[in-house]
């Protein structure tokens, strides 16, 4: 285990509420080979998919597992509170339903998603059923900041002190991340530009069957820990080769061009002191116990 500045962290409360279903006008996504199509896609209560599930084969678009949640609280000096929620919510911090008949149970934050600015979490299947549109959400929000003293120039986004504890890698002259697949950089679409990785994701697009069967990117699933080659996270998103960043699956796939599962930064290294292992069972519902194990 590496040294951590875990105990200099600040824990702050965030919150938001359950978001509804959301729609554009006329309701068609084209899909990247021009059909005009009508899906389920973010926000809501997703009752039947959760992290540990394929990211993939669902008829929807951007599915969010779990629960979506966004702090609409708006006044003159605070223009978008949901920014706070965005940028301090970590994967793996604890949330709580503070409202309704859920009121008091208790979930993990698995996501964020850019664009919607969502933050997205797991809950049990049987409080999944509780749970109403508009039910408030409390996040203990802990892991901005988090550095792993014995390797600085690895950074650490994202991620919440507890679940870096829990997750099976490897301390050595190199800090080695268990991951299910490796992701070529080409492969990388919507959120590139973003001047920061610290909220949002990006998509891996899975349009050119060749490359998917080349990486074994058919059985994807929410919650998988993923290495992204090439890739530079420190400031946004760059190409670069060498460098490697470590993200994991937040939202399903997608049908339209440039879009794809989506992809939360944890870690990013551009010395080579980042380093990967495949390990099929690497996804946030086995690591973190929420569910029969998959993979």
């Amino acid at each position: 285990m590496s040294r951590t500045n875990k105990d200099r962290l600040i824990r702050q409360a965030v919150g938001g509420e359950i978001t509804n279903p959301i729609f554009r006008a006329g309701g068609y996504r084209i899909t990247h080979d021009g059909q005009p199509v009508v899906l389920p896609s973010v926000g809501s209560i997703t009752y039947n998919v959760r992290v540990g599930d394929r990211a993939g084969g669902w008829v929807g678009d951007h599915i969010e597992p779990g629960v979506s949640i966004r702090n609409l609280g708006k006044d003159k000096n605070l223009p978008d509170a949901n920014i706070g929620l965005n940028f301090l919510a970590c994967v793996g911090n604890e949330a709580e339903i503070i409202s309704g008949k859920a009121e008091g149970e208790k979930g993990v934050v698995t996501g964020k998603h850019g664009g919607i600015e969502h933050v997205i979490i797991d809950f049990s299947s049987d409080i999944l059923e509780k749970l109403r549109i508009a039910d408030k959400i409390m996040i203990k929000a802990f892991g901005i900041g988090l550095k792993l003293v014995d390797y600085p120039t690895v950074k650490v986004m994202n991620l919440a002190p507890t679940f870096l504890e829990k997750i099976d890698i490897a301390y050595e002259k190199q800090v080695v991340v268990p991951v299910t697949h490796r992701i070529p950089a080409q492969l990388m679409g919507s959120g590139l530009g973003a001047a920061t990785c610290y909220h949002g994701d990006y998509d891996i697009q899975l349009f050119d069957k060749g490359t998917v069967e080349e990486y074994g990117l058919d059985d994807l699933r929410l919650g998988d820990l993923v290495a992204i080659l090439d890739t530079d996270h420190s400031f946004g998103r760059v190409y670069k080769q060498g460098s490697l960043s470590v993200g994991i699956i937040v939202h399903s796939d997608c049908v339209t061009s440039g879009h794809g599962p989506g992809v939360t930064t944890l870690f990013t290294c551009n010395d080579g002191t980042l380093d990967v292992r495949i390990d099929p069972a690497a996804n946030i519902a086995n690591i973190l116990e929420l569910r029969a194990a998959v993979g």
